[in-house]
């Protein structure tokens, strides 16, 4: 291994390290369904009614007893069952009901055949093919029974759960609380966003960034501001942080130029797990612990940050509230279709454009240039291209494995 990267430790390695030391919340509130999107379930739940609630029809078409079936019978029509209209007269035998998908089953009826298996016959209907037991008929229960458990403890809830969770009258749920996370950055040449820039100024965009990630998350954001390259105001920022928040994330500081203050206050009034690792982007990231918060230093660069934040601080969040549903992406091959320039010695997440080939192989390409300052990349960009530590240039037409984005990347 090259010199410079002798030392660092995977991002597999940190990742185990950072998420085996952390214990979930378990403060809990009850919220309206309205209010649930983006929280996590703090305990199971379970189905107060059967679904379906009765047994209902699966087609349009009509009700019949089998023992009613004999050759060339035209059966008449006695009634007819709609969704919220059940048939509730007296139903002569040799005689069939018209139904309507969703309505409940007239009491007698062994089966439902769809209107495309008879046909008008003059004085009702004739049946074009065979007619078994039970066909087109929802039983009660067969999609969910009373007292069954629908949702565990630790599932985030959108756009699939929450409908689940009204379809069967639940209107409130219990849920954890949201996690407190503080924000700053540091370094004088950091701007607001919207502010005229000075002589070597930049914008703050990590903040930014990281903010937006934050509440997609669903978690309550304390924005500390800028913190100038002084270790007393970092201190107090430290201390107002860990006072506040459940964690803290700043970003710039932990890399090793005379300003960057960040680790070694970091060891003044915490504990550093590790703050090297053999990824690129992302090499100078901090992971510790304060008095009552846990800490992650992002790098200054803003892909670096945005790397890191995604691939360490997104499962971290996750661990914390007690999400047992995937987080990150199942990886999967997809063939590159151009040259990606690689050294070995450090993970490397590349930013890639995802395609399908003529012979219908997924294929990949760089979004261009991939400095750890490129932010552009990740407008461009629809998936991650991940190249093994040990890997160099990857040529047209090689396998590599790819990360497509998960919904904190997404549009």
């Amino acid at each position: 291994m090259e010199p410079f990267t002798a030392g660092l430790i995977s991002l597999e390695d940190a990742q185990q390290k950072m998420l085996q030391q952390l214990t979930p919340i378990s403060d809990c509130l009850s919220v309206s369904l309205f209010e649930a999107a983006g929280r996590v379930t703090a305990k199971p739940v379970t189905s107060p009614l059967d679904v379906p609630p009765f047994d209902n029809s699966a087609m349009d078409g009509y009700a019949l007893r089998l023992s009613d079936i004999s050759p060339e019978h035209v059966f008449p029509v006695a009634g007819k069952a709609f969704a919220g209209a059940p048939f509730n007269g007296e139903w002569p035998a040799g005689s069939v009901i018209r139904i309507m998908t969703g309505a409940p089953i007239p009491a007698g009826c062994d089966a439902v055949v769809m209107q495309e298996q008879t046909e008008q016959r003059a004085g009702g209907i004739a049946l074009t093919a065979a007619v078994t037991l039970g066909q087109n008929i929802r039983r009660i229960g067969e999609d969910i029974q009373a007292g069954k458990q629908v949702l565990e403890a630790g599932v985030r809830l959108g756009a699939a759960e929450l409908p689940l969770l009204a379809s069967l009258g639940i209107a409130e749920v219990s849920v954890l609380r949201k996690l407190r996370v503080a924000i700053f950055s540091t370094g004088d040449e950091l701007q607001a966003v919207g502010q005229p820039l000075a002589d070597g100024q930049i914008y703050d965009t990590n903040r930014f960034t990281v903010s937006l990630m934050l509440n997609k998350l669903g978690c309550e954001v304390i924005d500390l501001g800028v913190i100038a390259d002084d270790p007393e105001a970092l201190r107090q920022a430290f201390s107002e942080a860990d006072r506040q928040a459940d964690v803290v994330i700043s970003t710039g500081g932990v890399s090793v130029g005379e300003a960057d203050f960040t680790k070694a206050m970091l060891e003044e009034l915490g504990v550093i797990t590790f703050w090297k690792l053999a990824m690129k982007p992302g090499k100078p990231f901090a992971f510790g612990r304060l008095a009552n918060s846990w800490f992650c230093g992002l790098p200054g660069n803003p892909v670096s940050a945005a790397v890191t934040f995604y691939q360490l601080v997104q499962p971290l969040l996750a661990t914390l509230t007690g999400q047992t549903t995937r987080i990150m992406p199942l990886r999967q091959r997809a063939r590159a279709i151009q040259r990606l320039k690689k050294s070995p010695g450090r993970l490397d997440f590349q930013r890639g454009i995802l395609s399908r080939g003529e012979d219908g192989v997924l294929e990949v390409r760089s979004t261009g240039a991939q400095g750890s300052h490129v932010f552009s990349s990740f407008a461009l960009a629809d998936c991650f291209i991940v190249l093994d530590r040990d890997r160099a240039d990857v040529e047209p037409g090689e396998w590599v494995e790819v990360e497509v984005f998960n919904s904190l990347l997404e549009g």
